[in-house]
């Protein structure tokens, strides 16, 4: 692999949804960055699917029965290095990680969560909202912390919070807005042009918009 070229490992879960959008917005727009490897850490995840649809290696990594999350993370982080990474996505994966990952891939790893970050951090970000009577709600791409969903923000999306929204309704134009918002946050960390200066990013250049 030519080493100007950014190499994306991208962790999931679930459906693969977002992992479709970085997957079609880094075909058709011809990034500099390729994504070199999908894991997962359930064998049913359908997001394995979407990586056989685009031709990405994926492989499932499960905990072992009574693996200690350390010495989980650990074997993770040995495959993962295997692609020498300029960026870990997280796509929907479903763990809480722990320190020591987070700063082995200080500056290289990076979720979208669904909210306007730092309101409703954590889990139920729809309901929560809907609650809490908010007006404005949204999606977050940040880089990660050990502190979760704290990270430095790159970029994020409001979306107007209707009267007759339900978690259902919401959650879905919120996930139309991660799907818009994150891969272009993917590709700038993959081609090394964000510059992180405390809790602010700044995108370095300008990418092609999406055709």
């Amino acid at each position: 692999m030519n080493p100007s070229v950014g190499s994306i490992v991208v962790l999931i879960s679930g459906a693969g949804s977002n992992l479709r959008a970085i997957a079609r917005a880094c075909q058709e727009q011809a990034w500099q960055a390729r994504i070199a490897a999908v894991f997962s850490n359930r064998a049913d995840a359908a997001g394995l699917g979407v990586a056989a649809e685009f031709g990405i290696p994926a492989e499932v990594l499960q905990p072992r029965e009574g693996e200690a999350r350390e010495a989980y993370e650990q074997r993770l982080a040995q495959r993962i290095d295997v692609h020498a990474p300029t960026a870990v996505v997280l796509a929907g994966f479903m763990r809480v990680l722990g320190a020591p990952f987070v700063e082995h891939y200080r500056e290289r790893l990076i979720n979208v969560h669904p909210s306007l970050l730092p309101a409703f951090a954590g889990l139920h970000t729809h309901r929560r909202a809907l609650e809490a009577g908010v007006k404005w709600h949204g999606a977050t791409v940040h880089l990660v912390s050990a502190e979760v969903d704290a990270g430095p923000i790159v970029d994020q999306a409001v979306v107007p919070v209707r009267d007759d929204d339900t978690e259902t309704s919401l959650r879905a134009r919120v996930l139309e807005q991660e799907h818009r918002i994150y891969p272009p946050a993917v590709r700038a960390l993959a081609e090394r042009r964000l510059r992180v200066q405390g809790q602010r990013v700044r995108v370095l250049g300008r990418a092609e918009p999406q055709r």
